[in-house]
């Protein structure tokens, strides 16, 4: 009886409801799958986005993309006639619900993953940084692996039902504490990495300021004052400011022409490079949070009030969870080196395309 009750504040309780919020989510699961598509596309086509960091948000990237094609899949079926509520609909249902949790999970511990090596690499840990670019494939397990094992153990002692446009766990509470909770700790634990990553980065530009108003040509007068310098002397041109690269990856294409001669002058010109970048790497967590705000209100409201939320924000409240892969493409995609490999690859044809022949 407590099921029942559950799976109600969750789903429509009219058909045109369901209709409706089918429709929706399945025009902002396409949204995400097309973000997360063209990370994916960018990763194939431009060989200085294989970087080691990139290669992580790749691993994101595909889990988006899933995502996305799950929930598009369950309102299609829904949209069809043959609702997902329905007992003849059960074992797809359960796969369904088998598959969100698992894409749910993953994007949680990818985005993880990637602030710890980020963090590892650009604050000089040797070391470890080492080791996690020498071992990429347990980093690519990681992910897959405990994501599975949530999913499997959610299907065998919880079971997965209707929520309205795809199958999760019906209740609010279990959903609180296995989704909810778990991803507002690790919301909190990459805000405190980028956090710490920003007084890093930033102390390093008040170095290179002070490195200019002196006007100092040694460049070994840095090192003693901060550590972090030389971990940032990694970063290249501005659309390139979070690529990190692996020992066989070498230098990055847009940064082959400075060599290691010119790196000691450092420059005005650097200065807002690194502190953009710094800036940047705090939209990470506050993005996270804004996206997952709304529904943990509504697992909490409803939790606790055994009432169902307006069909409005119930609405808003699931296509914040399905857009995720949308705004991980603006996040990991558009902020980065990607849109100016874009732009430069456009650039390029526009002009060759401009250009007059010569007969």
């Amino acid at each position: 009886m407590d099921i029942v009750a559950r799976e109600v504040l969750s789903a429509p309780t009219s058909l045109a409801e369901t209709r409706t919020l089918n429709i929706v989510i399945l025009g902002v699961s396409l949204i995400s799958a097309l973000g997360a598509a063209w990370i994916v596309l960018s990763f194939i086509l431009f060989r200085s986005l294989r970087s080691f960091r990139h290669q992580l948000i790749l691993g994101l990237a595909i889990s988006d993309f899933w995502m996305a094609i799950n929930f598009m899949s369950s309102t299609a079926v829904n949209l069809s006639g043959h609702l997902i509520s329905e007992p003849p609909q059960k074992a797809f249902c359960s796969f369904n619900g088998f598959m969100t949790q698992l894409f749910v999970t993953q994007t949680d511990y990818w985005v993880l993953t990637i602030a710890v090596c980020t963090f590892l690499v650009l604050a000089s840990y040797k070391r470890q940084s080492s080791w996690i670019q020498e071992h990429r494939i347990v980093l690519w397990c990681l992910p897959w692996g405990f994501s599975t094992l949530c999913a499997a153990l959610g299907l065998g002692f919880a079971g997965y039902g209707n929520i309205g446009a795809w199958c999760w766990f019906t209740s609010d509470r279990t959903r609180l504490l296995v989704n909810f909770i778990p991803r507002w700790i690790i919301i909190i634990a990459i805000l405190a990495i980028y956090l710490r990553l920003y007084m890093i980065i930033y102390k390093a530009h008040n170095s290179f300021v002070s490195f200019d108003q002196d006007g100092r040509s040694n460049t070994h007068s840095l090192s003693p004052e901060n550590e972090s310098v030389s971990s940032t002397s990694r970063i290249g041109r501005p659309y390139n400011t979070l690529e990190l690269h692996s020992k066989e990856d070498g230098v990055p294409d847009g940064s082959k022409s400075t060599s290691r001669a010119k790196r000691p002058r450092h420059t005005r010109g650097t200065n807002p490079v690194l502190k953009n970048l710094a800036y940047q790497m705090m939209i990470y967590p506050l993005v996270y949070m804004l996206i997952w705000t709304i529904p943990t209100c509504i697992r909490i409201y409803q939790s606790v009030t055994n009432k169902p939320a307006p069909f409005g924000i119930a609405t808003v409240d699931k296509a914040c969870i399905v857009v995720q892969g949308f705004g991980d493409a603006l996040i990991y995609g558009f902020n980065e080196s990607s849109k100016g490999v874009w732009r430069e690859r456009f650039t390029r044809r526009r002009n060759n395309s401009n250009a007059i022949p010569v007969s």
